[in-house]
Parts: C-alpha cells; structure tokens; sequence
C-alpha cells in the first residue's frame, strides 16, 4: 500500500493537525507494515502559487507532475487541514492546485463533470480554533466543506474527517478535543485500505 502523507500547519512542533496526522499514518503503518510512505510538508517546502506553465521543461512543470505523481500513485492520502480564517491554508491550496487538473483527476463530458480519482482512501485531519461542526459558527465553515466537496469533484469518495475542533477556547477544551480526534483514530483500526 502506497500512503502520501501531507502537512500543511505553519505551527511547526506546536500544530495539532501535524501531531494528529503522524498517529493517523502510524496507526495505518502498524496496521500495514509493508506500506510505503511519501510525505509532503508544504510548509517547509512550500509550492509556489499556481500560474500557467508554458514550459514543460521548466522546474514549475517538473515539480507539478511530481505532486500529480505522488498523489494519484497513493492509495491512501492523509492530509493536515488546519482551519484558517474559516477556510484551509494557502500552501495546502496551492497543493490542490496542481492535483486538480482537466484530463487527470476530472474531466469534461456531455454529462457534465466527470471525477477521474477512484478508489482512493483520503483521511483528513482537520484542526479549528474555535466550534464549526455545529451551533452559531457552522454557516463559517468553509474548510471541510470545500475539501469534501473538491475531492468529490475528483472521485474521491471514500472520505473520512478526523476533527479537533476548539483547540483555542480554553487549555481543557483542547486537551478533550485532542483525545477525542485520537479516539477516531484508534477506530480507523480493520478498515480496509
């Protein structure tokens, strides 16, 4: 089994999303010890801001179909999704980028359409600050929202959100959102890749 691993936190050693996203590829790997993993940080290594690309020789062409190739090459994709400003980061945009491209992962037809990406596991693990899953604040989601929906445009149908939300309201209400994303974790145990 091939996993790609994606992190996309600006908090370094003090991101909840990149903490989360290791126990959800350790877990995966004890489960799968014979897996492969391809990690990505796009904070460390961040993708410049999508333009046309008029040279394919050029090193914005090269780096584009690396990601396109570790991308539909994985079996499983596990990606850190914190909340920013009720949406995803920029870098992690900018990694949705260059995987979402007419002729390889969705194309056009005369019903309209069509996600090329099947059969692919995505686990995302999704940070918030404050509560968006429901009550007052849902309407501010823009986060999960897109990112189902844009994978869903791709195919991708086997989607699962690992959430840690709160994590800003008070040091206890993080700590019970933290173990309450590593409980849904400690449940993606048997499930096929």
């Amino acid at each position: 089994m091939k996993l790609l691993h994606i992190d996309a936190s600006s908090l370094g050693q003090h991101s909840v999303s990149r903490a989360l996203t290791a126990a959800v590829v350790a877990q995966i790997t004890r489960e799968n010890p014979t897996s492969s993993v391809t990690y990505r940080d796009l904070t460390a290594q961040p993708l410049p801001h999508w333009a046309p690309v008029v040279d394919a020789e050029s090193e914005a062409a090269k780096l584009g179909e690396a990601v396109m190739d570790e991308f539909l090459a994985a079996d499983v994709v596990v990606i850190g999704a914190p909340m920013y400003n009720f949406s995803i980061p920029s870098q992690l945009k900018a990694w949705i980028d260059r995987i979402a491209v007419a002729g390889k992962t969705f194309s056009y037809g005369a019903s309209g359409p069509q996600g090329l990406v099947a059969g692919k596991r995505l686990i995302i693990v999704s940070s918030r600050g404050g509560v968006y899953s429901a009550g007052p604040a849902a309407g501010m989601d823009f986060q999960e929202t897109y990112l189902r929906t844009l994978f869903g445009f791709l195919g991708v149908t086997d989607v699962e959100f690992i959430r840690a939300e709160g994590v800003n309201i008070s040091a206890e209400h993080k700590t019970n959102a933290v173990a309450s994303a590593h409980a849904t974790i400690g449940q993606l145990a048997g499930k096929a890749a």
